[in-house]
């Protein structure tokens, strides 16, 4: 069954609840207040099913908002998520104070559907009705309801109710469907508590589609919900699709942690905000809107105060359009396309709406001439240029596939769409980035590469981690699939956690040649009684930072051994003290400390860090004071 929601729009006291009534049945006025003062100070609902004429049923829900200039955030909170409004005027008043305003709003919130109904007919005769039904024909001219229908009617004695429901079905037959395919998002514009239920709130499912037991998010909280029960326009429902009135029981939370203005959707899809880059629109009636200006800001159910950062200008004159960001007070959910309205701080009117065109900017940006450009771009750009103009502002980090999500709003099967049609783009898992991007990560790892070998050509190689911590930009993804892709192409090699370029690596000169001959020999000769390290060093031609170098060559290639602190061990003596422990073994498995030194002749200063090398090697286990050779 399509559904669609209907808003009122108008002053106070023009009878935008009667005539509610009058169509549903229902009175939208539910708070005992409201019953007393006879004013709507809150949102009302209601619903009706009207048969179309291709023999379908068409589900209304209406949303009555309240008129009175000091509940107009009420009216904003309500008014977000209408298909079609009926913008109502009283015919023994004609156009009020807050008719324009609760229109303004309707226009730059962007409904472009609605019809105007003149209420209260029968207080006015037919001459007056006509001088009325000019003056609201005047005021809609030019605005999305220039050629809409203006049906006069009467709550009261019912006259032209018929005509209003003809109206209203001709008018939302040319309505597009909401997408009850794409990702959910509920703003809550009511929480309650019921007696053996728990735990309920309403709002009109902006898009997708929730089900029984579906599990979603609160945001900006955090929390995690379960949907117990829904209701859609009062009747018990396995599920809520877009553009329906929608209540849900939820499990898992207490109304002291709900409150208007949160939005359910599914979990960890999103990423509330405190800033917003936004196109927005001055009222003609609007003072001037200075540079860092506070105002009140409206996006939905939800508002905040946000402080304005125009680009490329110092202020909007009233009328004109302009690409600002928004400094929220409060962390949000917006997507792209959610349409806000602007409210002075002080005094409290509408000045201008407008909206959003990038719900996660980045914090600090370095070309705002090119940053600008690009924002102005995303006003007018198709999903394929969204997505492409994402990509760019991501540059060699690229974006997964849930990022894009959260900063678009698109679904995978929408981003899958837009990518079809777009080239130059680069997909490995969910990771994408832009060709020309990659390519400059390829090009700036190899540069990083030559330059290492360069600056250090005693050392065979840079460390992975090391190597990867010199390509800031480059998210993880993107800097594993460059470098995997270049070692199959064999542009980079690896050995062990060390990379190097092909044929590139340890470059010595003539004396630093010799200087490691030196240093092997040293070693190599003396046997298991070494000379100390620094006594090496100091006897060469070379600096001590080249030679520490060369010695670290040796120590990774296994050439020499560091067994202690202060002792290093050619590896040949290594293996030939090895071999003389195994043949001790077949005139004893024992040996000790004492037996030991007879055996290699050496002082305690060096048998007791190599009887623990040994154990370290496992070629002796120490038992007491002895070793057993193993």
């Amino acid at each position: 069954m399509p559904s669609v929601i209907v808003g009122t729009a108008g002053h106070i006291d023009h009878g935008k609840t009667a005539l509610v009534k009058a169509l549903t049945g229902i009175d939208a006025d539910r708070l005992e207040e409201e019953k007393r003062r006879g004013i709507t100070i809150d949102i009302g609902f209601a619903h009706l099913d009207l048969p179309t004429p291709g023999g379908e049923t068409l589900r209304l829900g209406f949303v009555d908002v309240p008129g009175h200039e000091r509940f107009v955030r009420n009216m904003l909170a309500g008014v977000g998520g209408i298909d079609l409004v009926l913008l109502v005027i009283a015919a023994d008043e004609s156009i009020k104070p807050q008719t324009r305003e609760h229109f303004d709003i309707c226009r730059l919130l962007s409904v472009r559907r609605g019809i105007a109904v003149l209420t209260k007919s029968d207080l006015v005769d037919q001459e007056t009705l006509e001088v009325v039904r000019l003056e609201v024909q005047d005021f809609l001219r030019g605005s999305f309801l220039e050629s809409a229908p203006i049906i006069p009617v009467s709550a009261l004695t019912g006259a032209g109710i018929g005509d209003l429901k003809r109206a209203i079905l001709q008018v939302a037959a040319d309505l597009p469907a909401r997408d009850s395919t794409a990702i959910v998002r509920l703003p809550i514009d009511r929480v309650f508590s019921m007696k053996g239920f728990g735990t309920v709130v309403t709002g009109t499912l902006l898009s997708g589609t929730i089900q029984t037991d579906s599990g979603l998010e609160v945001f900006p909280t955090g929390q995690t919900v379960r949907v117990r029960g829904i209701q859609v326009h009062g009747q018990s429902s396995d599920q809520a699709l877009a553009g329906q009135r929608t209540a849900l029981n939820l499990a898992g939370v207490t109304t002291d942690k709900l409150s208007r203005g949160m939005t359910l959707a599914p979990p960890g899809m999103f990423c509330p905000t405190t800033s917003v880059d936004v196109e927005l629109s001055l009222l003609a009636s609007a003072k001037p809107l200075k540079e860092r200006a506070r105002l009140h800001f409206h996006a939905y159910t939800s508002e905040a105060i946000a402080r304005v950062v125009l680009y490329g200008r110092k202020q909007v004159a009233p009328g004109e359009t302009a690409f600002a960001q928004l400094r929220l007070t409060d962390p949000l959910l917006l997507l792209p396309g959610d349409r806000f309205i602007l409210r002075q701080f002080s005094p409290v009117i509408t000045i201008g709406g407008g909206r959003v065109l990038q719900n996660l900017p980045p914090r600090k940006i370095k070309d705002v001439v090119a940053y600008t450009d690009l924002v102005m771009q995303l006003a007018t750009a198709s999903p394929s240029e969204v997505l492409h103009a994402h990509l760019r502002l991501s540059g060699t980090r690229g974006m997964s596939l849930a990022e894009i999500v959260a900063r678009t709003g698109m679904s995978a099967q929408e981003i899958a769409r837009a990518l079809s049609t777009l080239a130059g783009v680069v997909r490995f898992g969910d990771h994408l980035i832009l060709g020309d991007s990659l390519q400059q990560v390829r090009m700036s790892l190899l540069s990083v590469l030559d330059d290492f070998h360069r600056r250090h050509p005693l050392v065979p190689g840079i460390n992975k981690e090391e190597l990867r911590a010199h390509l800031p930009g480059a998210s993880l993804e993107v800097f594993q699939w460059v470098f995997e892709e270049a070692v199959k192409a064999k542009g980079v090699e690896l050995a062990g956690e060390l990379v190097h370029l092909p044929g590139r690596g340890v470059a010595m000169k003539d004396e630093e040649e010799e200087s490691k001959r030196v240093i092997e020999t040293a070693f190599a000769t003396a046997g298991l009684k070494v000379p100390a390290l620094k006594d090496v060093l100091a006897g060469l031609k070379i600096d001590k930072a080249r030679a520490q170098r060369i010695v670290t060559l040796l120590l990774r290639d296994k050439v020499l051994v560091k067994i202690a602190e202060d002792l290093v061990f050619h590896c040949e003596v290594l293996a030939d003290l090895r071999r003389r422990i195994e043949e001790e073994k077949l005139r004893s498995p024992r040996i000790d400390v004492t037996r030991f030194k007879d055996l290699t002749g050496i002082t305690r200063k060096y048998a007791i860090p190599l009887l623990e090398y040994l154990d370290r090697e496992r070629v002796t286990r120490r038992v007491g004071d002895e070793r057993i050779i193993l």
